[in-house]
């Protein structure tokens, strides 16, 4: 069943979240996540939620999500971006 990585995140240093950006995108390439949405325009439908950057990754399975997420490719990244963005992440079981 896909699974699905969805990012909120607050960028402080945008300057600093480049490298975040190189390494990650490199993290993606390496684990086969489909790059569904990444940093587009956002319009708020319901609620509070003012979000100023979303991500959303598809995998093949939660388990390949956490095998990205706890990669040391993505650690490379992770490290890259500290100091540099405020990160919200889940990962979420599709239907299909």
């Amino acid at each position: 069943m896909s699974a699905y990585i969805i990012a909120d995140v607050d960028v402080t240093d945008p300057q600093q979240y480049e490298e975040y950006k190189r390494w990650s995108s490199a993290a993606m390439q390496a684990h086969g996540a489909e790059v569904l949405v990444r940093g587009g325009a956002v319009t708020v439908l319901e609620g509070g939620w003012q979000p100023s950057r979303i991500v959303v990754l598809r995998f093949p399975s939660v388990e390949a999500a956490r095998a990205f997420h706890d990669s040391p490719e993505y650690r490379r990244a992770r490290e890259a971006r500290a100091g540099a963005a405020v990160m919200r992440m889940i990962a979420v079981e599709g239907v299909a």
